[in-house]
């Protein structure tokens, strides 16, 4: 090993080979063959650096593209992270729907009362603030995508044929992806 690579610690051992240039130059070569090796040295420490560079880019690319996946892998999951009590709780506001709907029918004797009422308004509005979205589905055209149709009739006015005639089950979408398909008739 040289001086030159003697006091430095750690040195990789084909360092020695790329950067020891006096074991190959002697005074007994002519000097048009010594700077013809030397350019040839200095060509391939040239190609090594330019092959490292490479190398390095390529890492920081691939390091960049797996920071960003896993922000966006992390967003989905606190995105849909309540997915699953937000679809337990559905068939909740389900039975608060109907027994409002009862309650606002003037034929029927019982009332739905105004504490009941607070609270129903309160868990609505919980859920729509973490990001619970209810559908309108009736008098809106039929679209698979948001709609599962249960029953066909047929209706008079050709104006509500392949629409929404009335909603069964309301849809619910949770930052706007769809948690649950409203159920539906379809105008024939």
């Amino acid at each position: 090993m040289n001086g030159a690579h003697a006091d430095k610690e750690g040195a990789h051992p084909d360092d020695e080979k790329l950067f020891d240039f006096d074991k190959e130059t002697s005074e007994d070569q002519p000097a048009e063959e010594q700077s013809s090796t030397e350019e040839g040295k200095v060509g391939e420490l040239q190609s090594a650096v330019s092959e490292l560079r490479d190398k390095q880019l390529r890492l920081l690319a691939e390091f960049d593209n797996y920071k960003k996946r896993t922000m966006r892998e992390r967003l989905d999951i606190l995105n849909s992270a309540s997915k699953d009590v937000m679809v337990s709780l559905l068939p909740v506001l389900d039975d608060f729907d109907r027994a409002k709907k009862s309650a606002d029918d003037p034929n029927n004797e019982e009332v739905f009362s105004d504490g009941v009422s607070l609270v129903y308004n309160r868990l609505y509005n919980i859920l729509q603030n973490l990001g619970l979205k209810a559908m309108t589905s009736t008098g809106e055209p039929f679209d698979a995508e948001y709609h599962e149709a249960i029953t066909e009739i047929p209706v008079p006015d050709e104006s509500m044929k392949g629409k929404v005639i009335d909603t069964l089950e309301k849809g619910y979408m949770l930052n706007d992806k769809i948690i649950r398909h409203a159920k539906v008739v379809v105008g024939n």
